[in-house]
């Protein structure tokens, strides 16, 4: 096989493969009269299916395999002896200039960009800790009540924490909404589910009882037709209904799952669910943190740029799958990836410097810590052997588990060896999203 190396830019590089057709033929030709040997097809005693037969049957996936073999041979034979280090994936193509007895591919590729010295003594990282307390565990099982409250109607005055049956009809600029009727709901005063004007002018309203507010609309607000504009809100209130909360008995904790209906048993379970999600909250931080002196540090590097594309594309991919899942259908434009090149960008920059740190100091993966990450995602569902065994038997999964552990190992390496301080918090403040 013939190799040869252009260079294309700063990061770009294109390898031409030029592959003898008689060798893919030959290699084509032994594994066709392989499965020929053993193949097992309906009116043919086995071994004696006729070569053309054969051919029909497996010629094209057998083709592409060979093809893809031979290639990636030659490829991966390039990139040792011209010492390439590859970002991403190459994209391989037929080559226009083939010559006769010959197939002709050419992969287009970046490399990793030179990232001189990393130090990563000279960053600063700011490190949270925080513990779960006995208030915290408090709190989640009145959030466990609130979960499994019930609903009783009222016949009194529309108070905090009510449910409130209610239909609305606005007018905004002499239009009215909706053009005929009403919309009809029930929201919860106090949540923040309808503006809060409009909740507090809930408080106090009966059964069959209607008023009309001026309601001034934020120019934010979620519905375009009123967003930052002066509208006259109706309202008719249908029923008003109060929560009723379970008490915390023997038959409430059974219902988590603690089958001896214990408290104190049910409060350790609480804790460890809670402890869990406070580690994961705490590396999402660790991560940010480290990512953000990462590319303050080395901002100056030019990064691959279909590699930063691509990202880009799988950012705005998310953002609409997102909006898609509220209930938002987005259709978006063609170039609207270039919104996201900045943060594709600094995901790019962070992802290699990450894996370059990991080559340069021969970290890797630890075991222990995979096997530990992988029965705390377990744990949560009923059946954790189950999972376990659907991460083992699955490659794709198992690989992006590994991914990210060795992601976590070293924004770890990297933290403690950096120059850090530690920041406490409690535990509300280090799971909510920064």
């Amino acid at each position: 096989m013939q190799v040869s190396v252009e260079t294309l830019g700063n990061l770009e590089r294109r390898v031409t493969l030029r592959v003898p057709t008689e060798r893919v033929e030959s290699q084509i030709g032994g594994r066709l009269r392989e499965i020929a040997r053993t193949a097992h097809m309906k009116g043919f005693r086995p071994g004696k299916v006729p070569a053309k037969v054969i051919e029909q049957r497996y010629g094209s996936q057998v083709r592409s395999e060979v093809l893809d073999e031979l290639l990636s041979q030659g490829f991966d034979q390039a990139v040792r002896e011209n010492e390439l280090r590859i970002a991403g994936q190459p994209r391989i193509e037929p080559a226009n200039d083939g010559g006769e007895g010959e197939l002709a591919y050419v992969a287009t590729f970046e490399v990793m960009p030179d990232f001189g010295e990393i130090d990563v003594a000279k960053l600063q990282v700011v490190r949270h800790v925080a513990d779960v307390t006995e208030a915290d565990i408090d709190r989640m099982i009145e959030n466990l009540r609130l979960q499994r409250r019930s609903w009783t109607l009222v016949n009194r005055p529309a108070q905090a924490n009510d449910a409130v049956d209610v239909e609305t009809w606005s007018v905004v600029d002499g239009v009215r909404m909706p053009a005929e009727g009403a919309e009809r709901g029930v929201t919860l005063i106090g949540s923040g589910a309808m503006f809060s004007e409009i909740e507090n002018g809930l408080v106090g309203m009966s059964a069959g009882e209607e008023k009309s507010l001026n309601v001034q609309f934020p120019a934010d607000w979620r519905v375009p037709q009123l967003a930052g504009k002066s509208a006259e809100v109706n309202l008719k209130v249908e029923g008003i209904s109060e929560s009723v909360m379970p008490e915390v008995d023997a038959e409430f904790i059974k219902s988590f799952g603690v089958k001896s209906g214990d408290m104190a048993q049910f409060r350790v379970e609480i804790r460890n669910n809670l402890e869990r999600e406070l580690k994961g909250a705490l590396m999402n931080r660790l991560r940010r943190e480290v990512g953000e002196q990462l590319v303050a540090a080395y901002a100056h590097v030019e990064m691959p740029p279909r590699l930063v594309d691509n990202e880009a594309r799988a950012l705005l991919a998310q953002t609409v799958e997102q909006a898609r899942r509220q209930g938002r259908q987005v259709e978006p434009p063609a170039e609207a990836y270039l919104d996201f090149i900045e943060p594709a960008r600094k995901r790019v920059l962070v992802a290699l410097l990450v894996g370059e740190t990991a080559r340069r100091n021969a970290l890797s993966l630890d075991p222990r810590r995979l096997n530990e990450t992988l029965r705390l995602i377990a744990s949560t569902y009923e059946e954790p052997q189950q999972v376990i065994d659907l991460y083992r038997n699955d490659r794709n999964l198992m690989a992006g588990l590994q991914n990210r552990v060795m992601e976590e190992q070293v924004i770890d390496w990297i933290a403690e060896r950096a120059q850090h301080t530690e920041q406490t918090l409690s535990f509300q403040e280090a799971i909510t999203p920064q």
